[in-house]
């Protein structure tokens, strides 16, 4: 991804930030992330959006899918279901979680028999939380989230948590008491494999 795309990224996610997330601690939370690689990091290692970035491109990406989907899910009554705030709240910070763990690093290549170093994305977790957990811990350091924020973030990764993937039944029981959560796994799956590249 270029420079140029970076910088629009995060113009767009800045814009959408302070036009929506107005609660005590949001401009805090927002002066931090500016601080972080967060703008430049990828999504992943090798997966989704594993381009310098990456992370800021697929919250973006989560957005548009998450309120896309809400439209048709509740149509005329969406306002009165979920608020802007709480929309942009879940999308734009659900992966806070992968801020400052991914490293550029470079290894050895054979290409047309030859050895060339080629850069790749290493990931050193230094506060290792777990994945949608941690995001929640870490927003919850500079703003209050509602009940129904916090679940949807926790639980975004669906199936593929390591939580779930080791017999938690949490996701079972956040799925059927918080619709937002379903919804809000089915965008970030959306965004993730549908509308972003995939580098496996």
């Amino acid at each position: 991804m270029d420079e140029n795309i970076i910088n629009k990224n995060r113009e767009e996610f800045i814009e959408i930030f302070e036009r929506n997330i107005k609660r005590e601690g949001a401009k805090e939370l927002l002066d931090w992330i500016k601080k972080t690689d967060f703008f430049i990091a990828p999504a992943s290692t090798k997966f989704h959006s594993a381009v310098a970035g990456g992370l800021c491109f697929h919250s973006l990406q989560t957005y548009k899918r998450f309120k896309q989907n809400l439209e048709n899910e509740y149509g005329n009554e969406l306002k009165n279901k979920v608020s802007d705030e709480t929309i942009a709240i879940i999308s734009l910070l659900h992966d806070l979680c992968k801020i400052d763990c991914y490293k550029l690093d470079y290894r050895n290549v054979k290409v047309n028999n030859e050895w060339t170093k080629q850069p790749y994305y290493s990931y050193n977790d230094q506060l290792p939380y777990g994945h949608g957990e941690k995001s929640v811990y870490m927003i919850s350091g500079f703003m209050k989230l509602t009940r129904e924020e916090a679940m949807a973030i926790n639980w975004h990764m669906g199936g593929f948590d390591a939580r779930v993937i080791g017999g938690s039944y949490g996701l079972s029981t956040a799925f059927s008491q918080y619709p937002l959560c379903v919804i809000f796994h089915i965008s970030d799956i959306q965004a993730s494999y549908l509308d972003e590249e995939i580098n496996s």
